[in-house]
C-alpha cells in the first residue's frame, strides 16, 4: 500500500508498506522508514467468514426511531469493583449526560414527539418503514419550524397520516385522528399545512385499496371481495371514480356484491366499516347504477371475477 511520505535517504515519494512486518520501505532505494507500524486491525482472530461476523462489536446501523438516531451513550452506575465513590459518580455523570442530550428544545420536541408516534403506530398496526417514513416527515417539520406555537400530538397524527397515504396503506383520517389527544378538525388543517409547506405529493386514493379492509370487517366470502374489485375495475375503465369519495365508492361496490351474492348484509355495517354515512354509500350506489343501467349492470355482476 504506497504512501505519500519522502524518503530520507534518496527523497523518493515512491513509499510501501509491508502489513505482515510493519515496516515501511523506500522502493525506489530499499530504505527502511519505520519498522514498528500501528496495528489497526481487530486484537482477534478469525478464520471463517462466521466467527468474523459473530465477533464484530460495531453498533446498530442510524435509525430514525430514535431521537438521537441510535447515537446513545450509556453510564452503568456500577463499575468493576463496586466501591460507593464510583458508583456516585457515574450516577452523577449519566445525569449531566442526559441534561446535556436534553437540553435542545429540538431534541426534547422530538423525544415527546417519538413516544407519541409509538403509542398511535402500534394501536394503528403501522410498518415499521411507514414509521419510519413518518419520523422523518416530521423531522423536516420540525427543522422547517412549523411546530413553534402549535400542539406537537397534532404535527404526529398529520405525519401518520401523511405516510400511511404515501405508502398506500389504507388508514383514514378520522381512525388517526380518533388515536390523537387533538380532534379531526387540527389534524386536518395541520396536514394541509404540512402539505403545503414541505411541497409533498401524495398519489391518488382508488377505492380498490380500502375493499380488503371493509371486507374483513363485514366477513365477507372471498367470492364477494373479488366481485367488488371486477365492479370497480369496470368502473374506473368508465371513468365514473372520478371526484367521488373512494371509500364511499368501495362501500358501495361491496353492498352491490353482498346483494347479488345474497349475503345477509345492511347498509349500516357497511358504512360503518368503510367510515363513511349511509347516505353517501346510497349515493354512490345510485352512481353505480345509473352508470352501468340494469343491463349493463346485470352483464358486470355475472362475470367470473378475475
Amino acid at each position: 500500500m504506497s504512501n505519500q511520505t519522502e524518503c530520507p535517504n534518496c527523497g523518493s515519494s515512491d513509499i510501501i508498506e509491508d502489513p505482515d512486518t510493519g515496516e515501511r520501505i523506500c522502493k525506489n532505494c530499499g530504505y527502511v522508514i519505520s519498522e514498528q507500524a500501528l496495528d489497526r486491525g481487530p486484537e482477534w482472530r478469525a478464520f471463517t467468514p462466521e466467527e468474523r461476523e459473530s465477533k464484530k462489536r460495531t453498533g446498530s446501523p442510524l435509525s430514525n426511531l430514535y431521537y438521537d438516531k441510535g447515537l446513545s451513550t450509556t453510564f452503568d452506575p456500577r463499575d468493576a469493583r463496586g466501591t460507593s465513590e464510583e458508583t456516585q459518580r457515574m450516577w452523577r455523570l449519566k445525569r449531566r449526560d442526559t441534561r446535556t442530550k436534553l437540553s435542545e428544545t429540538g431534541a426534547r420536541n422530538l423525544k415527546i414527539a417519538l413516544k407519541e408516534m409509538d403509542r398511535m403506530t402500534d394501536a394503528l398496526h403501522i410498518p415499521r418503514g411507514v414509521k419510519e417514513e413518518a419520523i422523518e416527515i416530521y423531522r423536516k417539520t420540525l427543522e422547517e419550524d412549523l411546530i413553534r406555537g402549535q400542539t406537537i400530538d397534532g404535527f404526529v397524527a398529520a405525519s401518520i397520516y401523511a405516510a400511511c397515504r404515501r405508502a398506500k396503506i389504507p388508514r383514514s383520517l378520522k381512525e388517526v385522528a380518533d388515536l390523537s389527544t387533538q380532534d379531526h378538525k387540527t389534524v386536518s388543517r395541520i396536514y394541509r399545512q404540512i402539505l403545503q409547506e414541505l411541497d409533498l405529493r401524495m398519489p391518488i386514493d382508488y377505492p380498490m385499496k380500502f375493499v380488503p379492509r371493509i371486507a374483513n370487517q363485514v366477513k365477507v366470502t372471498p367470492k364477494t371481495d373479488q366481485l367488488t374489485v371486477e365492479i370497480l375495475r369496470e368502473a374506473r375503465q368508465e371513468k365514473a371514480l372520478a371526484g367521488k369519495d373512494p371509500r364511499g365508492m368501495a362501500a358501495a361496490a361491496l353492498y352491490m356484491a353482498c346483494k347479488h351474492n345474497k349475503e345477509g348484509c345492511t347498509q349500516r355495517e357497511v358504512s360503518e366499516a368503510a367510515g363513511t354515512s349511509e347516505v353517501t354509500l346510497r349515493n354512490r350506489l345510485r352512481d353505480l347504477e345509473e352508470i352501468f343501467g340494469k343491463e349493463d349492470l346485470d352483464s358486470i355482476l355475472q362475470k367470473k371475477p378475475r
